[in-house]
């Protein structure tokens, strides 16, 4: 007797397999929290990016600096304030403003200042690439933003008729710092600084020891923290304590001058870094 194996139907060739709806909708929620999940991460790891690339424009450009002091018998570049700064012979030319004015492009300010050839006049180590602010007026004309996010301490540097005694006029009770060699703790001083886009001007970050009150402000770009070149050469990024020390990066969000006599615990780092009081031990700005 033989015996016969059942032999399935043949497959309908117009059935396809396919998602339910349910399903289709289970899958989407999912993309949605993972990517809940990681936006977060990826932004933070944005930011983290950012402050580094920021640290190393501020270590480009006080390797920049120390260069200039080896080239011209340890004497500082200058660090003009003012009107003056649009001289080439500064730091870096131009004083930025939230007009159209030529000096917020104008790369040349920078790469044919006096720092320009030891950077290889590369313009965009002067721009922390978290500093895109404009105002509406710039904005509207096509601008991408300006050119420069640094700034030098005002100790730093002869700074022209207003060090023209030895001393600054801001500052009369610290050392205003000619030479590399007059430091006597070049690992505490700070040369370059990223500033607030509303107080950065003309790139002469002075405050006044004697009175607490914000004049300029640094930048708070990185998860509240600003970017710090010291003049023995090393970077550092350093977190701020106080809300007003950190306003919006928006145009005339500052709200300059900001008394911080009721907490100036940022106010009194900087100045503490800034240069060290006359009398100081080794505490000769030549």
């Amino acid at each position: 007797m033989s015996s016969s194996i059942p032999v399935p139907p043949p497959a309908n060739p117009c059935r396809r397999s396919a998602f339910t709806l349910v399903e289709l909708l289970v899958v989407v929620a999912i993309i949605g929290i993972l990517a809940g999940m990681l936006l977060p991460a990826l932004a933070a790891n944005k930011a983290k990016a950012r402050g580094l690339f920021c640290q190393n424009n501020n270590k480009h450009l006080v390797t920049a600096w120390l260069m200039y002091a080896d080239d011209n018998s340890q004497f500082l570049p200058y660090n003009l304030g003012g009107a003056a700064a649009r001289t080439g012979s500064n730091w870096a030319a131009g004083v930025l403003d939230w007009e159209l004015s030529a000096d917020n492009t104008n790369l040349a300010d920078l790469t044919e200042a006096a720092l320009g050839s030891y950077v290889s006049k590369v313009s965009t180590i002067y721009r922390c690439p978290s500093d895109s602010v404009l105002s509406a007026l710039q904005s509207g004309a096509g601008w991408s933003s300006r050119a420069r996010s640094y700034s030098m301490n005002a100790s730093v540097g002869n700074a022209g008729e207003i060090t023209a005694t030895g001393v600054n006029t801001n500052n009369p009770g610290h050392v205003q710092f000619f030479r590399l060699t007059s430091m006597p703790a070049p690992g505490r001083i700070f040369v370059f600084l990223d500033e607030h886009p509303d107080s950065i001007s003309d790139g002469y970050f002075v405050n006044r020891s004697y009175y607490p009150e914000w004049i300029r402000l640094p930048a708070s770009w990185h998860n509240g923290a600003a970017s710090f070149s010291f003049a023995d050469g090393h970077t550092e990024t350093h977190p701020w304590k106080c809300p007003g020390t950190m306003p919006p990066a928006l145009p005339d969000a500052a709200g300059l001058p900001i008394d911080v006599s009721d907490d100036p615990r940022d106010f009194n780092w900087i100045i503490a870094h800034m240069s060290v009081p006359n009398g100081a031990p080794g505490g000769s700005g030549y």
